[in-house]
């Protein structure tokens, strides 16, 4: 189960959901509790859970990954990505990030990233050695070409 697969869902199937996980008090929860629930539920189910987004890097050194849904700015469905993941992988603020996610822990808001599984949809390994934008070469115009 992915988190985007339930963000599109409606709240009469989410409370479907609910009801087939067994999860107890679901009907008064707004959508995005309810959200949490499942997600909660089927990781103990299944023991897994899927998340992806685009990376933004705050000062601090960690990370968001931040939902289309939001306009890609900070919303409660955004993944926290721990500054280690960040220099292992070599990520950037843009980078589209996918992978294995926990539920939030007693004291967190967020969910984690636990791990990388894709950067910018390739392996996590093959983006290592890319090259900053600022320091490519330009190529100029060597023929004219007629349309």
């Amino acid at each position: 189960m992915n988190i985007e697969e339930l963000k599109a869902k409606t709240i009469s199937d989410l409370t479907n959901m609910a009801k087939t996980l067994k999860i107890q008090g679901h009907s008064g929860l707004r959508k995005q509790d309810l959200i949490f629930k499942i997600l909660q539920a089927q990781i103990e189910k299944d023991g897994l859970m899927f998340g992806q987004g685009v990376l933004e890097i705050l000062p601090d050194g960690f990370g968001f990954l931040r939902a289309p849904t939001y306009n890609y700015l900070p919303g409660p469905d955004d993944i926290y990505v721990s500054p280690s993941q960040i220099r292992k992988f070599d990520m950037r603020t843009g980078d589209t990030i996918s992978g294995q996610i926990r539920p939030p822990k007693e004291n967190e808001r967020y969910f984690a990233l636990l791990k990388v599984e894709a950067i910018n949809f390739e392996n996590p390994e093959k983006t290592k050695d890319k090259i900053l934008f600022d320091n490519l070469t330009p190529l100029y115009p060597e023929e004219r070409l007629r349309l």
